[in-house]
């Protein structure tokens, strides 16, 4: 690790106080992330595991702005759970449908405590502590029932909250906003406006009787369980649009993005000039990179969906354990508030650990080959008097790589057929599909191995980042066992001139085994070396 980076690491872990800090820092630095990417990482994620993290992390690889210093934004909200929660779920979708979308969709229901404001991606979890401490002392004075009373007027409609329940929660947002100052050397600006919760904004001024009158049908009486909820956004993206793709689409050009349902894309409507109709360019959040897609496989999506919810303080006796545990988060079933487990064995530790990190081994076969299909003799098939390749059917490859020897070596070291080029793309597609990462590929030294890495890697958008090795060690060496002919392969020399992406660096171990030495079997068919 870097001296900087050291440095770093230690005045975080000196700065924070909980140990889930290190649980989920320490892994990502084992993988030989730096801090400040790692960090970065779990700052976007909401500091859940380090699993999430690590995730991001390879999903942004090729992101140009992951070394970028730019934090990101946090916000407070006091949110309604429960009943009333659902009536005002039951609201949105109603107003939307009658009075179509407005400003207030854009946002879950809520309480405004603070504006957005930036904190370092090594103090978040000095923000987790600014809220438990300002929860923990207005806990006992929180009121059991917060009193709504109904506003309305030509652009707005939302419930205000009046009197002492209102000073209380002021009285809260400026403790945090204390507490983050101190701990985390932030500047954050509370609330001390009226205090409200819309229900819609900035409507047609002919849809505010039909919104009222829903509004009005929002039954008041229910006790509510409050909760103050921590968020945080990508700051670059504020005042751009959010689509969420619906449909699958696979790039068709180098500059274009791939999308999957229920990726989200932010798109700067400013900034599309060099957009052809129907396309816009956007910035994929869950890769981090820009291209072009098409609209139409895209909805507009709410302003908080890409929100990121960090911790919540639940204001009840029964208080919710994730605002006083760091390093652990709520998760939300069904609608409802389940709190995390209240201690890790050390067995859990390992086992994150192992899992973060676990490799795997892909074996993948060869493609089907065309003297499979077309049977010993079809070299000659393919072969005019004069030594030239020609294609007789559609089955076979449109042109073969040139060999020192010409084309009687492909005799012994056949090609990929057509259809088998077509399964080693299906392959790289399904590979793409799954999200699972490559990071290196070995392969037989024969022709029709080589081939099919080369299209799984273009299929995975890889074939310029990833260089083929080729092993000898994995080639099936003692089909030849018994025949007196070893094939001819193609060198790194003539499968580079042919644009296959190969390793020329790399040097395959001289295993002790059939593949690379003169060898005999004994009886009970094992192999030993001939002196």
């Amino acid at each position: 690790m870097a001296a900087g980076e050291t440095q770093l690491y230690a005045k975080v872990s000196n700065k924070l106080k909980s140990r889930s800090t290190s649980l989920l820092l320490e892994p990502l630095l084992a993988l030989g992330f730096p801090a400040h990417t790692a960090l970065k990482a779990l700052a976007a994620t909401g500091r859940k595991t380090a699993e999430e993290a690590l995730d991001w992390l390879h999903c942004h690889c090729n992101d140009p702005s992951l070394d970028d210093p730019i934090p990101q934004e946090y916000g407070l909200f006091l949110c309604p759970t429960g009943p009333l929660l659902e009536k005002l779920q039951e609201f949105w979708r109603e107003s939307r449908r009658q009075c179509a979308k407005n400003k207030a969709h854009e946002i879950f229901p809520h309480v405004t405590l603070c504006d957005f404001f930036t904190c370092e991606d090594h103090k978040v979890e000095c923000l987790y502590e600014a809220l438990k401490r300002a929860g923990d002392r207005i806990l006992g004075s929180f009121p059991s029932v917060i009193p709504l009373v109904l506003h309305s007027s030509i652009s707005y409609l939302g419930f205000f909250i009046h009197d002492s329940s209102a000073d209380i929660i002021r009285e809260f947002a400026m403790s945090f906003a204390t507490e983050a100052s101190v701990l985390a050397d932030c500047t954050v600006k509370p609330c001390t406006k009226q205090l409200h919760l819309t229900l819609a904004h900035k409507f047609y001024p002919h849809h505010q009787r039909t919104l009222e009158q829903l509004a009005r049908a929002i039954p008041l009486s229910p006790g509510c369980q409050w909760t103050a909820t921590l968020y945080s956004r990508d700051m670059r993206f504020v005042h751009y649009q959010t689509l969420k793709a619906t449909f699958q689409y696979k790039p068709q050009n180098t500059d274009e993005l791939n999308l999957s349902p229920g990726d989200y894309i932010f798109v700067d409507p400013t900034q599309q000039k060099e957009a052809s109709e129907g396309w816009v360019i956007g910035i994929s959040r869950w890769t981090g990179c820009r291209g072009f897609l098409p609209e139409n496989y895209t909805e507009r999506a709410n302003e908080s969906d890409t929100w990121v919810k960090h911790r919540t303080y639940t204001f009840s006796l029964a208080m919710d354990l994730n605002s006083r545990r760091d390093g652990e988060a709520s998760s939300r079933r069904n609608g409802e508030f389940h709190p995390p487990q209240t201690s890790r064995s050390l067995s859990s530790v390992q086992a994150l650990q192992a899992t973060i990190l676990r490799r795997s081994v892909l074996v993948v076969r060869h493609g089907e080959r065309v003297d499979q299909i077309f049977g010993k003799s079809w070299l000659q098939q393919c072969s005019t008097p004069d030594g030239k390749y020609y294609r007789p059917d559609l089955n076979f490859p449109c042109s073969l790589p040139r060999r020192r020897n010409g084309i009687k070596d492909f005799e012994n070291d056949p090609p990929l057929s057509s259809c088998g080029i077509f399964q080693s793309r299906l392959v790289g597609e399904a590979l793409l599909d799954s999200g699972i990462r490559i990071t290196s590929v070995f392969v037989s030294p024969a022709l029709r191995c080589v081939q099919t890495a080369k299209h799984i890697l273009e299929e995975l958008k890889l074939e310029k980042k990833i260089k083929i090795r080729v092993e000898p060690g994995i080639f099936e060496w003692t089909k030849w066992e018994v025949g007196k002919n070893i094939p001819t392969l193609m060198t790194l020399e003539e499968l580079k001139e042919a644009n296959f992406n190969v390793d020329a660096n790399y040097r395959s171990l001289l295993w002790v085994c059939a593949s690379v030495k003169k060898i005999q079997r004994k009886e009970n068919g094992s192999w030993w070396i001939l002196p």
